[in-house]
């Protein structure tokens, strides 16, 4: 028997707030410090994994790992000034009250780390419908593991199936995947319907808006509906 959904589980660079262009663009310059020349077009692909796992997405397998750390601090750096800029997408602030009001849990999954998280929270601005939150600090592997969903879980207190995740990328899709939660995808990320519904969505919506005036906040019906919109 299928259990209700008790939770709403969110990504937030991408899904929530307009971040992810500014990591691309971060990421490249980090890269190019450390001299290496990468398109940024597969960089914003890369975007949602947590910096271990992109990085090696992203450089050879054969390199010098002694730099690695500089360039995730090199792209912390670059990205953090960015952090007074940060911008809600629409409907975002709205989408987690709307939820909130239906009896949801409301719970955050980032693979941001901690001090990168709460300027993420502080831009959305809407702490009074936010139950909890993880982020990269939390576990031991970012997305596509589903250590992350699965921590959500943990701090909503329910079961995969009484969840649902909404994400951006294909890294959210998977990882939700692995740890057994429907993930309804929107395109505000950047990444395509085609591609988070070959990767397994139940539902794509434009932006959290848009997910919001179709659903109410009531995320199970875009579980039963299973139709991809646009």
């Amino acid at each position: 028997m299928t259990r209700a959904v008790t939770a709403a589980l969110f990504d937030v660079d991408g899904t929530l707030v307009d971040t992810n262009y500014l990591h691309a663009v971060t990421w490249w310059q980090a890269f190019a410090q450390a001299g290496y020349e990468i398109p940024m077009s597969d960089i914003h692909r890369a975007v949602g994994m947590g910096s271990d796992q992109l990085l090696d997405a992203l450089l050879p397998a054969d390199r010098d790992r002694a730099v690695d750390a500089g360039i995730t601090c090199a792209h912390s750096a670059l990205y953090a000034t960015y952090w007074s800029r940060i911008r809600p997408l629409p409907g975002a602030a709205k989408l987690l009250r709307a939820c909130k009001d239906t009896g949801l849990q409301v719970v955050l999954a980032s693979s941001a780390d901690p001090p990168e998280l709460a300027a993420l929270t502080a831009a959305l601005a809407a702490d009074d419908a936010i139950d909890a939150a993880t982020s990269a600090g939390d576990v031991d592997r970012s997305k596509p593991a589903p250590d992350l969903v699965q921590n959500a879980l943990e701090k909503a207190g329910v079961q995969a199936e009484q969840a649902v995740f909404v994400g951006d990328t294909v890294w959210d899709v998977r990882a939700c995947q692995r740890a057994g939660v429907a993930c309804i995808g929107v395109l505000s990320g950047g990444i395509s319907a085609a591609e988070l519904s070959a990767a397994g969505a139940v539902a794509v919506f434009a932006d959290p808006a848009a997910l919001l005036d179709s659903t109410g906040g009531h995320l199970a019906q875009a579980i039963v509906s299973r139709r991809p919109r646009h």
